[in-house]
């Protein structure tokens, strides 16, 4: 069986996905073609280490550009007429739709999955232009694969005649470090921790969907826990520099670290991780953050709930900074739900799907659309 991947832009999850699936599927014998983004194979060069995965550019734009589309949906139809794979799975729905519409002028037409891995934006022409690419995909697709619960049922409600659920695990690192007495000092001085002060940690791109506005709102009720928690969030994103000011005019002292390559580090020596997001799919900081055995508060929202269950992590309603202020604060106050926690999100670490597993789900979703 041969297998194409497409995707358009990505800075993170989609395309360590995609990389994880193509990486696995060539360690098995699965010749894998990837189309995408010039700048997304810089980032994370999609063929090195197996000699069956090739990677071949494909400009696909992030929104509605018609004259790129159509030389989008050339080119994929070139390449996928040319390698005649078995399978197309593509990743978004743009990557989709253009996929599907390619896909339709090839004889013979191979087997197309979709995986969905974000939510609609909030309203407007752009959500408009979603459920557009929604409904095209939903006819199109032998198989479209969604990363939350909400998903599925969007994609069933646009009329997609097989819908199942993505496996998309955290990347497979080195154990979580064991953080020493040292470690954590020297965390703690790096950041201007004072004794006694915990630490509050967020870490994500720096978006509107991330929503560590919500954060700092709940962040501005602490007054009454002395010291005051410190608030480190790491990361970068077209929203810094409003996270910055508002910071500065709720009065508080935020650590805005950038991007950081001791993420693992971080979350083992925090006192809580909060995830405030608008929405999630199957969030892989939240699952470094169950790996870390680290008390998590984080919003109810898309994947989140079915991710960490119920007792891994305090669950708050999204958009509410009274809820989350509260459940920090009940964390930092209570060393015994701390405990509980941290105990609950080891143990729930150990039961997530690891990397095997989605490529052997992904495989078993390509024999089945490939007969």
């Amino acid at each position: 069986m041969k297998l194409a991947l497409v995707l358009g832009t990505s800075s993170g999850g989609t395309a360590r996905h995609v990389k994880m699936l193509a990486a696995g599927c060539g360690a098995r014998g699965l010749p894998v073609e990837v189309f995408g983004r010039a700048q997304t194979n810089g980032d994370f060069a999609f063929g090195a280490g197996t000699a069956l995965v090739h990677f071949t550019a494909v400009e696909i734009a992030e929104r509605p550009r018609p004259l790129r589309d159509l030389r989008a949906i050339a080119g994929l139809r070139r390449l996928i007429g040319r390698g005649r794979p078995d399978v197309v799975h593509a990743h978004g729905l743009r990557a989709g739709a253009l996929a599907a519409i390619a896909a339709a002028f090839v004889r013979p037409r191979p087997a197309l999955i979709v995986t969905v891995h974000n939510a609609p934006p909030a309203g407007g022409t752009t959500r408009t232009i979603y459920r557009i690419l929604e409904l095209i995909v939903a006819r199109s697709a032998d198989s479209v694969l969604c990363v939350s619960a909400d998903l599925e049922d969007r994609m069933r409600d646009a009329g997609a005649r097989r819908v199942g659920h993505a496996v998309v695990p955290a990347p497979a690192t080195s154990p979580v470090p064991d953080v020493s007495a040292e470690t954590r000092a020297r965390i703690r001085a790096e950041f201007g921790a004072g004794s006694g002060q915990a630490i509050v940690l967020a870490v994500g791109r720096l978006t509107a969907q991330k929503g560590f506005g919500l954060l700092l709102d709940a962040a501005a009720r602490w007054g009454d826990i002395q010291p005051r928690p410190l608030v480190v969030i790491v990361g970068a994103g077209p929203v810094a520099a409003e996270l910055h000011s508002r910071a500065a005019s709720l009065g508080l002292t935020v650590r805005f670290t950038g991007q950081r390559a001791d993420v693992p580090g971080l979350l083992a020596a925090a006192d809580v991780f909060v995830l405030p997001s608008v929405w999630e799919g199957q969030s892989l900081i939240l699952q470094e953050a169950l790996r870390a055995g680290v008390p998590i508060v984080a919003t109810r929202v898309g994947g989140t709930p079915e991710l960490a269950g119920e007792d891994a992590a305090i669950l708050v309603p999204p958009g509410d900074a009274r809820r989350l202020a509260d459940a920090v604060r009940a964390v930092l106050g209570d060393p015994v739900l701390a405990a509980r926690l941290r105990r609950a999100a080891a143990d729930r670490a150990y039961a997530l799907p690891g990397e095997d597993e989605a490529v052997a789900a992904a495989l078993a979703e390509y024999r089945r659309v490939a007969r």
